[in-house]
């Protein structure tokens, strides 16, 4: 399934994440393998369909009951299967970030915005408050925020959501990481503000030489805005294709999920219903 890369950043093969429940083990990942260089990889799907759960697995987020379990995960050649929790730190936040969905819910609420970003910097080295303060308003300028001043000093509730979801940027890339995970960014605010938010994400990965990992549900933005994409279906990865060639995908399930997006001129009918089969659960 997946293509091979060799100047990969990161590389996965069988990939699984498992939970024990009452009813025995569920699999929310199942055997999926995928590599990311330094390139704009989306992971597009249902919610329910593993892509956020990949995510936390890459980054060794998974708590108990869950347990992950992979024949290679690696980061620039470091295998992360059984790495301490300490060296885990090591990577997790300063060489590989990862931006929640919604800001409301990933910000603490009684922390300003300027010692959260500062906490960043801590956790990965003690660098002076002189430059804590001018890599943390640098960080805020290249997100565009007009007035990082003031930013600085307000709390997560003072700011639009637009705003928020750029101050979570900022705080996943002032440790300047090699590989972004970007979750649902934009899921929590308007058209308008989206496009904005990934116009500034692509700016930065770009100037920058990152990876960067969207995943999102929105099929029609990842073709846009992403170089490849891998489709994910029940925990796995059903197609990967060149996010141009989006409309030549083969997969029963990708071409329905573009025959169910809404088009402009597209008439007042209902629109197609996605006729799944049991084949795709059982690949």
């Amino acid at each position: 399934m997946t293509q091979a890369h060799g100047d990969a950043l990161l590389s996965v093969r069988d990939l699984s994440v498992t939970f024990d429940t009452r009813r025995g083990p569920f699999q929310a990942v199942r055997g999926i393998s995928f590599d990311v260089g330094r390139e704009r990889v989306g992971i597009v799907g249902e919610s329910g369909s593993g892509k956020s759960m990949t995510g936390r697995a890459i980054l060794g987020l998974v708590r108990a009951p869950g347990r992950v379990a992979a024949s290679c995960l690696t980061f620039d050649g470091i295998d992360m299967r059984n790495l301490p929790e300490r060296q885990m730190r090591r990577i997790r936040g300063q060489r590989v970030s990862m931006v929640m969905q919604d800001p409301r819910y990933s910000l603490n609420p009684v922390m300003t915005v300027g010692r959260q970003i500062a906490e960043a910097l801590r956790v990965h080295g003690r660098p002076p408050r002189d430059e804590i303060r001018r890599r943390s308003l640098d960080m805020l300028n290249e997100v565009q925020i007009r007035d990082p001043e003031r930013v600085l000093k307000a709390y997560p509730h003072e700011l639009s959501g637009g705003m928020g979801q750029r101050v979570m940027i900022a705080m996943m890339l002032v440790t300047e990481p090699e590989l972004l995970i970007a979750d649902e960014p934009t899921s929590a605010l308007d058209v308008t503000v989206q496009l904005e938010v990934l116009r500034i994400l692509d700016d930065l990965v770009r100037r920058r030489g990152m990876g960067l990992i969207f995943i999102s549900h929105d099929l029609r933005l990842v073709s846009t805005f992403c170089d490849r994409v891998l489709v994910m279906y029940r925990g796995r990865i059903v197609e990967e294709i060149e996010a141009r060639r989006l409309h030549e995908a083969k997969h029963p399930y990708t071409q329905g999920l573009l025959n169910c997006l809404p088009r402009i001129g597209g008439g007042h009918g209902d629109l197609p219903t996605l006729q799944r089969q049991q084949a795709w659960k059982d690949a």
